[in-house]
């Protein structure tokens, strides 16, 4: 009895592994660039305790009652809903990943550049057109790579993903210390009085919120470790609330951090300005961290490189690993036309790697109409924040599903022990994602307003095409 519980995960342990999981570098500068610097900091603080987490203890939930399953919210939906119903949550997993592999090739080659030439101008000064060009290029090697059955940079992506999570630690901390060892540098003071922190609650901030869920979501992936912390009743909610506090102090950490470098005012300036720093300001970061610790762009170079090999190995990953779980699942091939789960002489979905060239490659192609490569980058962080929440949808319709089914499906850890109270959370969480998604199609450039609203429409009617083109090709073999 001993030995198995040494073998449990402590809960300090989960908060960790939790951590690494769902927060990262870029989350910090999103939401110091879109939410007015310091004024995201409230924002932080009401996401955190009113979304993130109830939702990460809902999942705990789900996590617990659904110990044996490693397929995660396909299979809750499965088994508290049906199959059909889950065909429609492993879709939208899988469309969801359209809009993020059209991103990760500009991604890269954007680090590719900084690495190179260590500064924003060469690459923002490449017309549009090159830049699209050389990023489908990208994306079709990367396809080409994902037809051939390999994985060849996942253990580099586990690499690059570790450092990534390091040196976001670092820049705060090195950030804190860097008045004291470079007294004489150039640091910018903020006003931390009320009434620079409470937000303009405007059309602007509501459409941005989107944003926020995004960089919150996606702690389901830990919901198989759920059975394995020692006492889970008791463990993994004080992992979770751990954990909560470590990512509500990184965001505030890096928020005071960013602003003693960056001035919103100069942010906000013009489109332009606005543009460049939501494209280059993880790497100015960086770069000016340099300068303060008199190391030149040594930092920047490194961030740079780590992030370039990171964004290529989750483009190949992001075109396989969503699509064997959509294709090469027994539960819901039957709603999966048999042209689609076709598989070539490697074992991977040739039809559907097609299918992925066409949808990404497309939103590829729409934006070498753009006016920059930095604007660019900017609309691909608006459409994944609008697009990658939608899966979240399915997680609180599994967790109040579970909820109906609570005296035939047991767990051994409840969020909440009353019903009402549990069904108010799933509801709530399950609105606040609809309407940010909603609210965050919204944009003052026709374009990107209109590619935010046409795509989310135009994958979720492929998802009701398919089951009627296999129930079709059924009837015919029947």
């Amino acid at each position: 009895m001993n030995q198995t519980q040494d073998k449990k995960i402590q809960w300090y342990v989960l908060a960790f592994m939790a951590f690494s999981t769902v927060w990262g570098f870029g989350n910090v500068l999103n939401g110091f660039i879109y939410f007015n610097g310091i004024e995201v900091m409230i924002s932080w603080a009401l996401m955190f305790a009113l979304y993130f987490i109830p939702y990460a203890l809902m999942v705990g939930e789900l996590g617990s009652a659904f110990k044996n399953s490693g397929s995660g919210v396909n299979t809750w939906i499965h088994d508290t809903i049906g199959p059909k119903v889950a065909y429609y949550a492993a879709w939208t997993y899988w469309a969801c990943h359209i809009t993020y592999i059209a991103s990760k090739g500009s991604g890269g080659l954007k680090a590719l550049s900084w690495a190179v030439f260590r500064d924003a101008k060469t690459y923002d000064s490449i017309p549009t057109l090159y830049v699209q060009l050389a990023t489908m290029a990208v994306f079709l090697l990367g396809c080409f790579i994902a037809s051939r059955g390999l994985n060849p940079l996942k253990k580099l992506l586990t690499v690059a993903g570790t450092s990534m999570f390091v040196m976001s630690l670092l820049y705060i901390v090195m950030m804190f210390a860097a008045p004291a060892i470079n007294p004489g540098a150039d640091y910018i003071s903020m006003d931390f009085s009320l009434k620079n922190l409470i937000p303009n609650f405007n059309l602007g901030y509501f459409s941005s919120l989107s944003i926020l869920v995004f960089a919150v979501g996606g702690c389901e992936k830990i919901s198989p470790y759920v059975n394995k912390v020692k006492n889970p009743s008791k463990g993994f909610p004080k992992g979770i609330i751990f954990m909560a506090v470590m990512v509500a102090g990184c965001a505030m950490l890096g928020t005071i951090a960013m602003g003693m470098m960056f001035d919103p005012k100069v942010i906000n300036a013009s489109t332009e300005s606005f543009d460049s720093y939501a494209a280059n300001g993880s790497y100015w970061a960086f770069q000016i961290l340099g300068e303060y610790y008199h190391v030149g762009d040594l930092f920047l170079v490194i961030y740079a490189l780590c992030n370039m090999i990171g964004q290529f190995a989750i483009l190949i990953l992001s075109i396989d690993a969503p699509l064997r779980m959509l294709l090469d699942n027994d539960q819901t091939k039957e709603f999966i036309p048999e042209k689609l789960r076709k598989q070539n002489k490697y074992g991977a979905f040739s039809n559907g790697i097609w299918l992925v060239v066409i949808l990404s490659g497309a939103i590829i192609l729409i934006q070498t109409v753009m006016p920059g490569a930095a604007s660019v980058l900017q609309q691909l962080t608006r459409l994944n924040s609008v697009c990658m929440p939608l899966r979240y949808l399915w997680v609180f319709v599994a967790y109040i599903a579970l909820r109906k089914a609570i005296r035939t499906i047991d767990a051994e850890y409840r969020f909440v022990k009353n019903q009402k109270i549990a069904y108010f959370f799933g509801g709530w969480c399950f609105l606040i994602t609809a309407a940010c998604c909603i609210m965050g199609m919204y944009n003052k450039d026709p374009l990107t307003m209109a590619l935010n609203i046409i795509t989310p429409i135009v994958l979720t009617a492929l998802g009701l095409i398919l089951p009627m083109i296999a129930k079709r090709e059924q009837r015919k073999e029947s």
